[in-house]
């Protein structure tokens, strides 16, 4: 996949989601994350792919649609997690997780998270977030 070509997806399910078709934007979202060159992406374009799906504000239990896209954004998660070791992409893994019903795996990765983000830089947003995301659990 190129970089054109991610970049159009990206864009086309952003449009999805803006019209309201919720259920076409998750079919999208699955898959886009397990396209077999999605992982070739850059880390910085994979992570924006991820922030509109995993940290998207939203009501009520989660679709079917919904919980089909966070089960295939997992595991790519899981591999930029390993990649990267950024707070940011363990606090996207554990909402994750979350919202699939693993609060136990969610609560381990958004803890990595805190741990990494204070040695960075203990009063940062981030630290706020994972502090709220980790008791709401």
């Amino acid at each position: 996949m190129s970089k054109e070509v991610f970049v159009a997806e990206v864009k086309r399910i952003v449009g999805l989601m803006r019209g309201g078709d919720a259920d076409g934007a998750n079919a999208a979202f699955g898959s886009l994350f397990t396209a077999p060159l999605f992982g070739e992406q850059r880390p910085e374009d994979r992570r924006q792919a991820f922030k509109l799906l995993v940290l998207a504000k939203r009501s009520g239990a989660p679709s079917v649609t919904m919980l089909d896209a966070h089960r295939a954004a997992n595991e790519p998660l899981e591999a930029l997690v390993a990649a990267t070791h950024d707070p940011e992409d363990y606090e996207m893994l554990g909402v994750c997780r979350a919202v699939l019903g693993h609060p136990d795996e969610a609560a381990v990765a958004i803890r990595e998270g805190l741990r990494l983000e204070r040695d960075r830089n203990p009063q940062s947003d981030l630290c706020g977030r994972l502090m709220t995301r980790l008791s709401s659990l």
